[in-house]
């Protein structure tokens, strides 16, 4: 059972590398006059209530700049929560109409440590979408062909308006530096694990389950609609690299009348074999469950049964990388460099 066909481009299933939920901030802006410009990395989808004044105007869940009356743009910068690669940029204009930009453009940069807004204004910025048209109320979607590694992303309306939403999709890539790779969350976003195949989308995303952090709600996690037939739900990933998995971590947190009854979890082998890691094995609902494993095999990738249907707060493989699997995540970070 597959969810309704969508006509939004297929790289819009990667992980919003500068949404909140991983840490993405609004580091500066030029104004914010009307309208927050934290607002561009929030996760869920823009909401808007008519008629809501405040002091500076009507309300929005966007950032939103006064109107120019001399010649100059309006920019933003933002650090990325994930730091990889880009393959396509949202401008979200949600309910600004009459006050969006009419183009956009957004550019990235990579820089080391963090640095501040003030030095981040000096460093060489790539190109991703050259000042493009904008339509208003509308995801303005922009396909991004980017090899490099980036950190940072700015965002520059011309001249000026109201932007709900800048969402970053793309492949997250880890410093291997910062990991422990004796010891890490192979199943992790931010250390380089992805989303590879998913039954059923219908209520969340699926790359929720390899977020950090605990889930807030039902939103946060990935679900599933209600299936009509016998068969399961399920999700594939690739590993942050190959590795060995001592712990499997299946949390239901939130979700209590739509909890898996069971679940189960494979790995593949380099040879392209798969194994069992977990059995199919009982769930309870809204609860943080861990299991300890037997030495096993070395795995590059991972698939998650969910019996019959349901929801998942977060997936969590824990364990090492082999020198495979860290010869591999070396290699794709210098390569992104």
């Amino acid at each position: 059972m597959e969810a309704a066909v969508s006509d939004r481009p297929e790289w819009t299933e990667l992980p919003d590398l500068a949404s909140r939920r991983f840490g993405g901030t609004v580091m500066w802006a030029t104004d914010e006059l009307f309208a927050e410009k934290e607002n561009l990395v929030n996760p869920w989808v823009p909401a808007h209530r008519a008629e809501t004044f405040g002091p500076k105007g009507q309300v929005y869940d966007g950032w939103e700049t006064r109107r120019h009356r001399e010649p100059g743009d309006d920019q933003a910068i933002l650090r990325l929560g994930l730091a990889g690669t880009v393959t396509g940029v949202i401008v979200d204009t949600a309910f600004f109409k009459g006050n969006c930009p009419p183009f956009v453009s957004v550019e990235a940069t990579s820089v080391p440590g963090y640095p501040s807004a003030a030095e981040l204004r000096t460093a060489d910025w790539d190109v991703l979408v050259d000042r493009a048209p904008a339509a208003g109320h509308t995801e303005n979607f922009y396909t991004v062909n980017g090899s490099r590694r980036y950190t940072h992303v700015r965002l520059t309306q011309h001249p000026d308006g109201g932007v709900a939403r800048l969402r970053v999709h793309g492949a997250p890539i880890p410093d291997p530096d910062l990991l422990d790779l004796d010891a890490l969350d192979l199943a992790a976003l931010e250390n380089g694990a992805l989303v590879t195949g998913c039954s059923n989308r219908f209520y969340s995303s699926p790359n929720n389950i390899l977020s950090p952090g605990l889930a807030a709600h039902q939103a946060e996690g990935w679900e599933t609609a209600r299936r009509r037939d016998d068969g399961n739900d399920w999700v594939t990933l690739r590993l942050a690299g190959a590795g060995i998995v001592r712990f499997v971590e299946l949390d239901t947190s939130n979700l209590k009348g739509n909890a898996p009854g069971w679940a189960s979890v494979s790995g593949r082998g380099t040879y392209g074999e798969w194994a069992d890691l977990l059995p199919k094995t009982r769930l309870q609902p809204d609860t943080r469950h861990r299991f300890a494993l037997k030495d096993g095999p070395e795995i590059t990738e991972a698939r998650l049964d969910i019996y019959p249907d349901g929801g998942l707060a977060r997936l969590r493989l824990f364990g090492r990388l082999t020198e495979a699997g860290r010869a591999n995540l070396k290699a794709r970070f210098a390569k992104t460099r």
